[in-house]
């Protein structure tokens, strides 16, 4: 195994002589299909744009959604093939051929045995974590969401430091995995639960550090166990090497031409190329011609070295782009000046707050599933009623019960930075609230009197928030008889602007079940191939569960490598 972070050529070797059977480009998801290749005995090396290992992937919570597997049914849940297949057809409709979503259903079993056989990661059920639409056919309040059990990431030796740091770097060593968040974020209102939870990660995470482990989890377990694996199988993976151009000849691609230092080298791949490489995070031209010039600059959360490379250069050799508009949409608070945006992941669900918009207005339900969330907004530009900005409103109890922005914990008091970037503001009265946001104070004022009105019967007529299984999992359990509501009438009163962020984009190449790219006209490129975010979403406007992006890649680069070892 060789992570080449400087000589990416090993010694002895001249451009002529880099050949392998298949190139994959991109060190996420992209690992999974450079395990399945290597298991089919075929070469495989590995480039790397970015100066560390594990894309997006690294960076994101880590989560799989793996309907009707093994994993499930090991935790002692119940799926099936035929009703998962139901609820993709139900949600994905027309926005992507139905071969994607039968490919991915099929391929999944195969892909968790071989991610078993060749990793060290450790997967379990997060059992309630609702798909985010669990109402349509098929759906599963239960949830099809899986995890990497927090992981070990000193076994990654003296390879280390080449690993991705994640979204949510905490001081302390506390593994936390989705499902602990749940608790841990309800800690002061569900202390038996969160509290155990609380002890038993800092105890793993201490206790592992005097034995000399380090104790990831998330995306950094995800990543750490798909790296881990590729240093096992001794994949050589080469860093800061840019994808500049594939080589096309007679209508196969048969390698591609890469930079390194201001170098270029060709790379020969017998049976293929593998894109992997992200989407266009990053890449605002694409992002404002394909998606909306209001997005504010470089607020996505993805990999910062996605920028759209290979959706670009598979255009240049004829490749088809679809999905271009959508992104895996995720709303945050808006970023202190040279910062990134905060995650926000379960505070729109929590009771004594909602989201307006520049008029003081409601204009989603708050707790809906962060796509569709994001949906929402950007429908509303297009039908001309834009959300020019956002402010999630609540109260002094909801700052003293909850987590809020993964770094303010219950009672601790909103940092002043935040006031003076005008990201934050207070008053003891809602009118005086409405008038610091900027918003016009009557039609606030009425936004709020109807909002609590109907909240102290536990309904949303306006929104529905709390009706679906998925509002509920990150509510409030204490709160009855909705979870997800509660009347905000006594202050001190806080808002705190949001802005729309995202997980990265999901348009790109066109592919078929094969995980091979498209032209234009439906024919394959021979020897092209694209995965995760690089590729148009397998599950077209849609983002069926958490884990979706994430485990598309996985089972599609699994797909890929199957399809090359037959050429």
């Amino acid at each position: 195994m060789t992570v080449s972070h400087h000589q990416t050529i090993p010694a002895g070797l001249t451009v002529a002589d880099t050949q392998v059977d298949l190139l994959v480009v991109g060190s996420g998801t992209g690992l999974a299909a450079a395990l399945a290749a290597h298991e089919q005995g075929l070469s495989v090396l590995v480039i790397e744009k970015a100066s560390v290992v594990g894309g997006s992937t690294a960076r994101s919570g880590g989560a799989i959604w793996l309907p009707a597997s093994r994993v499930i049914e090991e935790c002692g849940g119940s799926d099936s093939a035929q009703r998962a297949q139901t609820y993709l057809e139900s949600v994905v409709g027309d926005t992507a051929a139905p071969a994607r979503s039968e490919a991915y259903l099929q391929h999944l079993p195969a892909t968790i045995d071989m991610l078993r056989r060749t990793t060290p990661m450790k997967l379990f059920w997060a059992k309630e974590y609702s798909d985010y639409h669990p109402e349509a056919p098929g759906g599963s309040a239960a949830g099809r969401t899986c995890e990497c059990r927090p992981l070990n990431t000193a076994i990654l030796g003296k390879y280390l430091s080449a690993l991705r740091p994640g979204v949510m770097e905490v001081s302390f060593p506390m593994p936390t995995t989705g499902a602990d968040y749940r608790w841990l974020n309800l800690m002061s209102r569900v202390p038996r639960k969160g509290i155990p939870t609380f002890v038993k990660r800092l105890a793993q995470g201490v206790g592992g550090l005097l034995l000399g482990r380090r104790y990831a989890a998330g995306g950094q377990a995800l990543a750490a166990g798909l790296f881990a694996g590729a240093i096992r199988a001794g994949i050589p993976i080469w860093l800061n090497t840019a994808l500049t151009e594939l080589i096309s000849e007679q209508d196969r691609v048969s390698g591609a031409i890469v930079e390194h230092d201001g170098v270029r080298y060709t790379i020969t791949a017998r049976r293929g190329v593998v894109l992997a490489a992200g989407g266009f995070d990053h890449r605002m031209d694409m992002r404002w011609k394909f998606q909306s010039e209001s997005l504010g600059s470089n607020l996505s959360l993805g990999a910062e070295s996605n920028t759209g490379d290979a959706i670009r250069l598979g255009q240049d050799v004829g490749a088809a782009i679809g999905l271009m508009d959508q992104s895996w949409w995720f709303p945050a608070v808006a970023p202190l000046p040279g910062a990134a945006p905060a995650v926000m992941l379960a505070e729109r669900s929590l009771p004594g707050s909602f989201i307006v918009d520049q008029h003081g207005r409601r204009f989603a339900n708050e707790s809906a599933d962060y796509m569709s969330f994001g949906q929402r907004i950007l429908q509303r530009e297009n039908a001309g009623t834009a959300v020019e900005s956002m402010w999630i409103v609540f109260d002094q109890q909801y700052r003293n019960s909850y987590v809020f922005a993964a770094e303010l914990f219950p009672r601790m008091p909103i940092p002043q930075k935040w006031y003076d970037a005008g990201i934050a503001v207070r008053a003891d009265d809602l009118s005086a609230l409405g008038a610091r946001m900027g918003v016009p104070v009557d039609e606030f004022s009425a936004t709020v009197a109807r909002f609590n009105e109907h909240a102290f019967a536990g309904e949303d007529p306006d929104f529905e928030r709390g009706r679906s299984a998925y509002d509920r999992y990150y509510g409030d359990p204490t709160v009855t008889p909705n979870p997800n509501l509660r009347p905000i009438t006594k202050g001190p009163f806080y808002a705190v602007k949001m802005v729309l962020s995202d997980l990265g984009t999901c348009g790109g190449l066109m592919a078929d079940d094969h995980a091979r790219v498209l032209r234009e006209d439906g024919t394959v490129i021979d020897g092209l191939y694209a995965i995760g975010n690089t590729a148009a979403n397998a599950f077209g406007h849609t983002y069926p569960g958490a884990g979706a992006t994430i485990a598309q890649g996985l089972v599609y680069g699994y797909i890929a490598a199957l399809d090359a070892a037959t050429r």
